[in-house]
């Protein structure tokens, strides 16, 4: 961890290129921490797409929580959009865990099968 000196005397802004990232030092706009973020993410996958029933912290109401999905962000999106749209309820995608509400473990390992990615049913 770096020193309160080190992490408050970096720039944060050039007259060249505008708000810079804290991270790379890049613009804004040209940041790249977010592309090597999720590089790491998908370097510390195995391969296998997890299925889990979820209901701590939900009110006792289940949640299909799908992880492991060895894809980008941009495509992580689309495969939660259909999903979400194949078993016709709500979800959402935090943290690259994608949440299906309901409990929709059997439909969803046979689209994600198809797909072609390897499945395992995990947790109760």
């Amino acid at each position: 961890m770096a020193s309160l000196k080190d992490q408050l005397s970096g720039l944060v802004y050039s007259t060249e290129k505008g708000d810079l990232c804290p991270g790379c030092s890049e613009a804004v706009d040209a940041c790249i921490c977010a592309s090597l973020n999720d590089q790491q993410r998908l370097d510390s996958l195995d391969g296998i797409v997890r299925l889990r029933r979820e209901t701590s912290g939900r009110k006792g109401k289940g949640v299909t929580t799908i992880t492991g999905v060895p894809l980008a962000d941009v495509e992580l999106k689309a495969l939660a959009k259909k999903l979400k749209k194949v078993c016709g309820t709500g979800g959402a995608l935090k943290d690259s865990v994608i949440e299906i509400q309901g409990d929709h473990r059997e439909k969803l390992k046979t689209v994600l099968e198809k797909e072609g990615f390897t499945v395992k049913l995990a947790g109760g």
